[in-house]
């Protein structure tokens, strides 16, 4: 069950990536004005989701304080990849964070008492290979292969969803699932806001000529988003998280066919440059991924 849980969520969290992109790069004034209205949805879901199912009795303060660590891990992570949009393609975006398995495995090791073995190690040199290939750049003029700058910090945002999705399995020991939806989207909404809730960034929304169409989009996909969150959640305390992980970190995959799609029908939507290089490029590199990520689950 678990498993189309996890599939289901990665599918819907790729279409949410695909619309990010768009409105960060496309529809939105600055990534301060994208924050704010996004910020207000989750706060208000977030509060009503823990007013309606409050936390169990008796849970004990280290297990809250893990919850609550792991949801603001996990926003930075996703402010780092969603600042990231603004400049790169979503879809050479979405593999690299979504290494992210790899660190919950190396994880494993001092909190769970696991161990790596060959095969393990082998996963996460094809995985990480992966995601360089789909992060360099292929220099003219004899500049030859440059990683892309940005590339470091996908990185960063791939290592923090890790430590965010085994400190969530470790909180829902004693929280359920939904308990810890509701403390991610309190701690999501409370951090986007406090960044983004200045004067100069409710002149930007208010002075859009559009604003009411961006805001109806913006809502949509929040919505969709909450989706893929509370089914990750439901998929992290029903399996084992590091196969949860791998799962849901087919993410690109979706996100690439979606990109695909979308370049093909609707070009103006996103910045995708997809020629047949690149395009081979980037299946040869999710594929090394997702195989790398595979290979850690099913070999351990």
């Amino acid at each position: 069950m678990w498993i189309a849980v996890a599939i289901v969520s990665a599918a819907t969290t790729g279409l949410v990536s695909i619309l990010d992109s768009h409105l960060i790069s496309k529809r939105m004034p600055s990534f301060l004005s994208f924050l704010a209205p996004i910020g207000v949805v989750h706060f208000v879901l977030g509060l009503v989701v823990l007013t309606i199912l409050p936390l169990p009795a008796g849970v004990d303060t280290v297990t809250l304080a893990v919850a609550v660590g792991s949801s603001v891990i996990r926003v930075v992570g996703a402010l780092l990849m969603l600042r990231t949009m603004r400049s790169e393609e979503v879809s050479r975006i979405m593999p690299v964070t979504n290494t992210f398995p790899i660190f919950v495995a190396l994880l494993a090791v001092p909190v769970l008492g696991e161990d790596l073995g060959w095969l393990e190690w082998l996963a996460i040199i094809i995985t990480v290979s992966g995601a360089v290939l789909i992060s360099v750049r292929w220099g003219t003029d004899g500049q030859g292969i440059r990683l892309r700058r940005s590339f470091a910090v996908l990185m960063v945002s791939s290592i923090l969803f890790g430590v965010a999705n085994v400190g969530s399995k470790y909180a829902m020991e004693q929280l359920t699932f939904w308990n810890m939806y509701g403390i991610n989207s309190s701690c999501l909404g409370a951090i986007f806001l406090l960044l983004s809730v200045r004067r100069a960034t409710l002149r930007e929304i208010g002075d859009m000529t559009d604003r009411n169409s961006v805001l109806g989009l913006i809502l949509f996909n929040e919505c969709l988003a909450v989706v893929g969150f509370v089914l990750s959640f439901r998929a992290i305390e029903q399996g084992p998280v590091s196969m949860v992980s791998t799962i849901l970190s087919t993410r690109p995959a979706f996100v690439f066919v979606y990109a695909l799609a979308v370049s093909r029908f609707f070009p103006a939507v996103l910045d995708e440059h997809l020629s047949r290089g690149i395009i081979a490029t980037k299946l040869v590199s999710i594929g090394l991924i997702i195989g790398g990520v595979t290979l850690l689950t099913t070999g351990g």
